[in-house]
């Protein structure tokens, strides 16, 4: 990709977190004053996206400014791979509201790592649980969204997790 479509990537990337920024304003229209709405997190995101946008656009001006292009060559991508881990994600689509959020997430941390070629079990089985467990604090704690927590008797697993980690 050449400098002029980066940069022009880079301008569409902060237009449109900024587009979108303003958008959200109308999800919180019913939210009381002083509580956190359903528009903070999506703000909060596109915020970082226009930042890293900005951030990511002076890079380029003073790589530009110095005249040199880059010459680093990108290693092709794995179309098999790719493909394997947008199955991953509409898997974890379908299968969060079957098998309850902490059950799907974990399943997905773990499959995601093995097709992006994690070899290690004792590290993807680590990394799902404790990437789980932070997620349900950070969002069911904390923020207190409320995540599917399954069908039949993963829900009772579901319920069950979240009272041995204090969640209920």
């Amino acid at each position: 990709m050449g400098a002029r479509a980066r940069v022009a990537a880079l301008l569409a990337g902060v237009l449109g977190s900024g587009l979108l920024f303003v958008s959200t304003w109308p999800l919180d229209a019913m939210v009381p004053r002083g509580q956190l709405g359903p528009g903070f997190w999506p703000r909060l995101a596109l915020i970082g996206l226009g930042v890293a946008c900005l951030l990511k656009l002076r890079e380029e001006r003073r790589a530009g400014a110095g005249g040199t292009e880059s010459s680093e060559v990108l290693p092709r991508v794995s179309a098999s791979r790719l493909a394997l881990g947008m199955a991953c994600i509409l898997a974890y689509v379908i299968a969060a509201p079957l098998l309850g959020f902490p059950l799907a997430t974990a399943a997905f941390i773990v499959a995601f790592m093995v097709v992006a070629g994690g070899r290690g079990v004792p590290g993807i089985v680590a990394t799902a649980v404790l990437a789980t467990v932070i997620l349900l604090y950070t969002f069911i704690k904390l923020v207190y969204l409320p995540f599917p927590k399954g069908a039949g008797p993963f829900e009772r697993v579901t319920l069950a997790l979240y009272r041995a980690l204090g969640i209920f």
